[in-house]
């Protein structure tokens, strides 16, 4: 019985192990060739550099004024985030804490969106954030990933704040304190881990984001992002892999070590709801 389950045990990291390859291998090919000269990529991309590039970026640093861009990723994603775990926490909050009809159907407004996908109505949102100016801006594009982010983060939170005992609200309320101030003092900290998993998971999507940017921030070298930099060196003639390669390096790897800093957080958020609800 026991050498059955060692294999079993065995035979289901084989398949973990697999599966992370076939995950890895595209990004362990990205840096690797991020490092090539033009010459050997068109050769042979799969094959190790015979030597390192690092001119590569160098060059792709100083043509997209990385700095500046890197600047543009960080206000676009801290304004998002910070709509999104604001707001969020607080609708997940009040429908828990309100639980009446109006507050189901303000649940079902909310997260329905989740189901419509982006492309559905991307051209109606373009004109729409043309007439309000929201578009070509920074903190425009910030704020449109609130729309975007919320459905998702209600649901988390508000599954979440349903194993948070009711108990605590009605104390602060007898010690005098308002909704406001129970939910920021009382509330709000103890939702560290699902805050911190939220947080993760939208900085991975909005700092990686190619398409919104695309159509809101593109008109303006002032304005773009990252990745949309390293689809410059992408041409329909002629494509310079060697720098396109180093600056999607450059654009991804911020998000990548936030996510390895924090990854942990978004375990012990999953495990906490599991184990409390």
């Amino acid at each position: 019985m026991k050498r059955k389950q060692a294999i079993r045990k065995w035979i289901f990291i084989l398949l973990l192990l697999l599966v992370a390859i076939v995950y890895i291998y595209p990004v362990f090919l990205m840096y690797m060739n991020s490092l090539k000269p033009f010459g050997e990529i068109v050769k042979d991309a799969i094959a190790l550099p015979t030597k390192m590039e690092w001119e590569n970026y160098t060059y792709v640093v100083n043509k997209i004024k990385y700095y500046k861009l890197f600047m543009n990723n960080v206000i676009i994603t801290v304004i998002g985030i910070a709509g999104i775990v604001l707001f969020s926490s607080m609708a997940a909050y009040m429908m828990d804490r309100r639980r009446n009809r109006y507050t189901r159907f303000a649940h079902l407004l909310i997260t329905t969106p989740m189901l419509i996908p982006f492309q559905t109505i991307m051209i109606t949102l373009l004109k729409a954030m043309n007439v309000i100016h929201l578009s070509g801006s920074k903190i425009g594009l910030g704020i449109q990933y609130w729309g975007f982010g919320i459905p998702m983060a209600t649901f988390i939170f508000y599954n979440f704040m349903k194993t948070i005992p009711k108990e605590l609200d009605e104390s602060a309320m007898i010690d005098g304190a308002s909704t406001h101030t129970t939910f920021f003092r009382v509330i709000f900290p103890l939702l560290k881990s699902v805050t911190v998993t939220v947080i993760v998971l939208d900085v991975m999507w909005i700092w990686n984001d190619f398409l919104l940017p695309l159509l809101m921030v593109n008109s303006s070298n002032e304005t773009k992002t990252l990745v949309l930099a390293a689809y410059t060196f992408v041409g329909q003639m002629n494509t310079k892999w060697h720098y396109a390669m180093a600056a999607m390096v450059l654009a991804v790897t911020p998000s990548i070590i936030i996510f390895i800093l924090l990854q942990k957080y978004i375990v012990e958020g999953v495990v906490a709801g599991a184990v409390k609800g």
